[in-house]
């Protein structure tokens, strides 16, 4: 009996455990505003990954046409037309349990280029880094979360 009531003790801290974790995974989700406040892009989960959207742009238009403006710098001619507003910018991070999201990718639509992305929460601040190789070869900034 004794070895019955350890084991359901064992099983209920693993539970608690696990879901700490998954909560603790999800306090990216929300919207975050890029140092410049240029944009606010909204942290989302699909599955267990994460991915993060263009929400708002401080001038959503073209000045020359008036227009949304377009995705230009994409090197993937097909994709040129589309709006930058509402475009996905991250993609496919995973919770590596440490405040940490890996293996994912972000988009800079003001280049075109897609990096390599590491994100670390801490707090309302998340620091960004894109690299190319390994993490050493890139460039970071720090977002701060939306009220």
């Amino acid at each position: 009996m004794r070895t019955k009531l350890s084991f359901l003790w064992l099983m209920a801290a693993l539970l608690f455990v696990l879901n700490a974790k998954a909560q603790n995974a999800d306090a990216i989700l929300g919207k975050w505003i890029n140092p410049s406040g240029e944009g606010q892009i909204q942290i989302y989960k699909k599955s267990n990954l994460y991915f993060g959207k263009l929400a708002w742009i401080k001038e959503p238009n073209d000045e020359t046409t008036g227009k949304p403006k377009l995705d230009v710098k994409n090197p993937d001619k097909t994709l040129q037309s589309r709006p930058i507003l509402g475009l996905e910018l991250l993609k496919n991070f995973k919770f590596d349990g440490d405040d940490v999201y890996e293996d994912g990718t972000i988009y800079d639509p003001k280049s075109g280029k897609t990096y390599s992305c590491k994100m670390t929460l801490t707090g309302n601040k998340l620091k960004i880094r894109g690299f190319v190789g390994i993490s050493l070869l890139g460039r970071s900034e720090v977002w701060t979360r939306v009220k």
